[in-house]
């Protein structure tokens, strides 16, 4: 498993000691935790993107979501066309900071089975996304 690397690293940069902020992409499409199941597929699809970042009403990221598990909520037999994204994430899903190192991201990533992992501040607020190599 690699992890992307989107930014160019500066040239004495340790490989040892990289962090977040030296490979994460840039934020995409956010929407708001109670957009529905449906509304975020077509905003997904519209966006051609491949995951959305959810934010709650104060515009802090609460997690992630991928069309695949978008779809395989849909697909389930408990769907209904009420269920809203907070509903899938609960409180916060996983996020990581800028200054975390890739080790340990990508431990984190790997422990958790997750494609991508919203990057954000101290606040909360979205920065970018960490996502593994196709």
């Amino acid at each position: 498993m690699t992890l992307v690397r989107m930014q160019p690293r500066s040239a004495n940069a340790n490989p040892v000691h990289r962090r977040v902020d030296d490979a994460m992409e840039a934020a995409g499409p956010q929407v708001c935790d109670d957009m529905t199941v449906e509304v975020a597929l077509a905003v997904m699809a519209s966006a051609r993107a491949g995951h959305l970042l959810v934010c709650d009403e104060d515009g802090l990221c609460t997690g992630l979501v991928t069309q695949a598990r978008l779809a395989a909520v849909r697909d389930s037999a408990a769907y209904t066309d009420q269920v809203r994204l907070r509903d899938l994430l609960g409180d916060r899903g996983p996020v990581t900071s800028p200054l975390t190192t890739m080790t340990e991201a990508e431990h984190a990533m790997r422990y958790r089975r997750l494609d991508a992992l919203p990057v954000v501040d101290e606040q909360g607020v979205a920065l970018g996304v960490l996502a593994l190599a196709r």
